[in-house]
């Protein structure tokens, strides 16, 4: 019994790998990027068409201090490839007010680095603001783990379907080949700019501690003693 109270001992002595944790949130400094893939309606099939890096401001993606607010992506092409031919509007240049868009946009706006969160918990936490998306948009707060030649990935989301604090956790592959990225996808069809106001926005801003009871009413006390 001894022997076995003394390697128990031992064991509890040995080194335990610690995995780093880093804590990211909505920061304009960082979630700045834009890439977006396109794809046809549903009633079209739905088939992915392209993917690429867009600006951040095309995304319809807006800070207002280090609040991010996003809505639906308007591509100002008037082409019938991008809006559906409705009257007054004659084929090929269909866009305009009260054009319905033509395709499905996955929008998104976030954060990379490579390499130096290899191997590491990373926590992405937020708090959704406002929300008065309609159900003809999705968004999505996410992180993901890419190879390093993008072919690959793994990710966390999650639906962001109103307000309140939301906290994704991925653990990443150790290898500092590996692209972390960590941000929001708006997904929906496209809408003409002046059509946007009626599909709403959501507004999304760093997450923020709250304070125990017990610390709040400690405050309190020592003012008033």
């Amino acid at each position: 019994m001894k022997g076995f109270a003394i390697g128990a001992i031992l064991l509890l002595l040995l080194p335990v790998a610690v995995i780093a944790q880093t804590n990211v949130t909505v920061d304009p400094a960082a979630i700045n990027l834009g890439f977006v893939n396109v794809y046809n309606l549903p009633e079209d099939g739905g088939a992915f068409q392209f993917g690429s890096s867009w600006g951040f401001a095309d995304l319809t993606a807006v800070y207002t201090g280090s609040d991010l607010t996003l809505g639906p992506n308007c591509v100002g092409d008037v082409n019938e490839y991008w809006y559906q031919c409705v009257d007054p509007y004659v084929a090929p240049d269909c866009g305009g007010p009260g054009a319905p868009g033509n395709k499905i946009v996955e929008a998104n706006s976030y954060a990379e680095v490579t390499g130096t969160l290899a191997g590491q918990t990373v926590v992405f936490s937020g708090d959704v603001i406002s929300y008065s998306l309609t159900e003809a948009h999705t968004a999505i707060a996410f992180i993901k783990d890419f190879a390093a030649d993008y072919g690959s990935f793994n990710v966390v989301s999650v639906p962001l379907t109103g307000t309140g604090a939301f906290t994704l956790t991925l653990d990443t592959v150790n290898d500092p080949g590996r692209h972390v990225q960590w941000g929001f996808q708006l997904i929906g069809v496209n809408v003409w700019i002046t059509d946007l106001a009626p599909f709403g926005t959501i507004t999304i801003g760093p997450y923020q501690p709250v304070g125990t009871e017990e610390a709040t009413w400690g405050a309190i006390k020592s003012l008033i003693r």
